[in-house]
């Protein structure tokens, strides 16, 4: 099922979202912010991009994609949902004692996850071993991997980087969802990253550098285009996104990067998404 429709496309977004929440609401702890700023993305990916199948979800030809942001499980989770991996209504259970929807995602307990996820810094190099199984094998699939902007503090992301670029892994995509808020702050204020640092110190790796507005559904599906379309290197796409998007009163603040919604709260941000 592949929609190709903007508007659709974005009906979807908004449903994902009001799903977070959902999930969120109902743990009643969770990581909103960094959730909801990377909704756009994931919608593309798994609503028009990657080669997937909800009914075949281990099929070895297939896309895989890898939170390496994964303290935003509950965006995850409900883009897989909305796909068809299992029901909607499972999402109530997010963070619960014996649900599968742990606070970070289990490859073992949930279909339709390809990678265990949760230490910040590690997804980009198993998504070069995924890139790499991919060509030594003739697989032909694609690996897609979406990291925070605070992430890359990690040292390792840089290593991986080095790596994706020596061996011209351009199966491989990574996208930085680059909101530009983390735990503690404003990444600029934490360690001096800001969207065109990071579009330069890619470049200087090797990577070939897209920039964009992270919630422009157009401008998401241009840019895995042309990261399809390039050959003989890695591509990273930064994305311009804004903490806690959709719901007015979370959107560029900090303090709702890992806290739950009470029940006013709750109610005023799905008046807000149903609104749209």
């Amino acid at each position: 099922m592949k929609i190709t429709k903007v508007e659709a496309l974005e009906e979807k977004a908004n449903k994902i979202r009001q799903d977070i929440l959902q999930a969120i609401y109902y743990a009643k702890s969770g990581h909103p912010g960094g959730s909801l700023s990377c909704a756009d993305i994931l919608t593309v990916l798994y609503f028009n991009e990657m080669n997937i199948n909800p009914h075949k979800p281990d099929d070895e030809s297939r896309d895989r994609f890898i939170l390496s942001k994964g303290h935003a499980s509950a965006a995850l989770y409900a883009t897989l949902a909305e796909r068809g991996y299992f029901l909607v209504d499972d999402l109530v259970t997010f963070r619960h004692i014996d649900s599968p929807f742990q606070g970070h995602p289990d490859l073992n307990k949930i279909l339709g996850v390809d990678m265990s996820t949760g230490s910040l810094g590690q997804g980009l190099s198993v998504a070069n071993g995924m890139a790499m199984a991919s060509k030594m094998n003739s697989m032909g699939y694609r690996v897609y991997c979406l990291l925070g902007d605070g992430e890359l503090q990690e040292g390792q992301v840089w290593e991986a980087a080095m790596t994706a670029s020596r061996y011209k892994l351009d199966n491989l995509c990574a996208i930085v969802d680059c909101n530009n808020l983390q735990l503690t702050g404003n990444t600029e204020d934490i360690k001096g990253l800001n969207d065109r640092d990071i579009a330069e110190k890619f470049k200087s790796f090797g990577f070939n550098t897209l920039t964009i507005d992270g919630h422009s559904i157009e401008q998401i599906m241009f840019a895995f285009g042309k990261a399809e379309e390039t050959k003989g290197k890695p591509t990273v796409i930064i994305a311009k996104t804004i903490k806690g998007k959709g719901v007015s009163f979370m959107e560029k603040d900090v303090s709702w990067h890992g806290k739950a919604l009470n029940d006013e709260e709750y109610k005023k941000a799905l008046e807000e998404l149903n609104s749209k």
